[in-house]
């Protein structure tokens, strides 16, 4: 079912509620991303869970006209859609950049009860200048066409990310407008989510590629308790390159939260 909830500074949010259970698992995909991405997750757990999929805003069908971009206002976009549902054991399933961003949301829903990251936050003390952050932006600024088709893959996908994973997320990326695509960005690399993990105190475990290394030491002196499951052979999409084993891998993780 197809529903829209309104944030904290106006903007209408998207979001798809199906499954019935306990514990809701709300997934918020990352950046440039869709509810559509946790299709597979939906179907695999709709007759054990209340699922949520969320459009944050500047994404998917939810509104496009933020004025002010920040870690905060995404927070509040996940803490709208939770406070729609009245479901009181929830649990955050956040992609990418959204993993820093259901870090801040925990802190503002009680009914927060764990954190699952995707293949994010890998190591909490590794963060961009504000020179490194222009330097990356401006790429986007000066081509975003060929930012996208050209330099992202080297970062984004692996070896063995299936070829029409490929095609479907170059061909999304480029359905945004480069400037809408940059602001909702940027809070990403203006915020230290340190500060916002040592306040966290709910369990966080995070499903991560093994395309690049997850420093569980760093990331244990902010968050009480974080450990991490590898899925291996995937690139930065683990629910889109390899579903089903995803879905095995998210089904042991949710057990071991509840």
């Amino acid at each position: 079912m197809e529903k829209y909830t309104v944030s904290s500074d106006g903007q209408k949010i998207h979001y798809e509620e199906s499954g019935n259970g306990n514990t809701t698992l709300i997934f918020v995909h990352g950046w440039l991303g869709n509810a559509e991405w946790w299709a597979d997750q939906q179907e695999s757990f709709k007759n054990k869970f209340h699922i949520i999929q969320i459009d944050l805003a500047g994404h998917g069908k939810s509104d496009t006209s933020r004025k002010e971009w920040s870690s905060t206002r995404y927070a509040d976009d996940i803490k709208a859609v939770a406070d729609a549902t009245s479901s009181q054991n929830i649990i955050l399933v956040g992609h990418s950049m959204s993993g820093a961003y259901v870090l801040e949301a925990s802190l503002k829903i009680p009914q927060v009860k764990a954190l699952i990251l995707i293949d994010t936050l890998k190591n909490l003390d590794e963060f961009y200048t504000a020179e490194q952050t222009e330097e990356v932006l401006s790429l986007y600024k000066s081509d975003f066409k060929h930012t996208v088709e050209n330099l992202l893959p080297q970062y984004l996908f692996a070896e063995q990310t299936p070829y029409e994973v490929k095609v479907r997320l170059q061909h999304e990326f480029l359905q945004n407008e480069p400037e809408l695509a940059i602001n909702a960005l940027r809070p990403l690399y203006k915020t230290d989510f340190r500060t916002i993990a040592k306040q966290v105190q709910v369990p966080v475990i995070a499903i991560n590629s093994d395309a690049s290394p997850t420093d569980l030491e760093t990331n244990r002196q902010y968050l009480k308790n974080y450990d991490y499951v590898t899925i291996e052979e995937v690139g930065h999409y683990p629910m889109l390159e390899k579903p089903d084993e995803f879905n095995t891998i998210l089904d042991g993780v949710i057990k071991k939260l509840i």
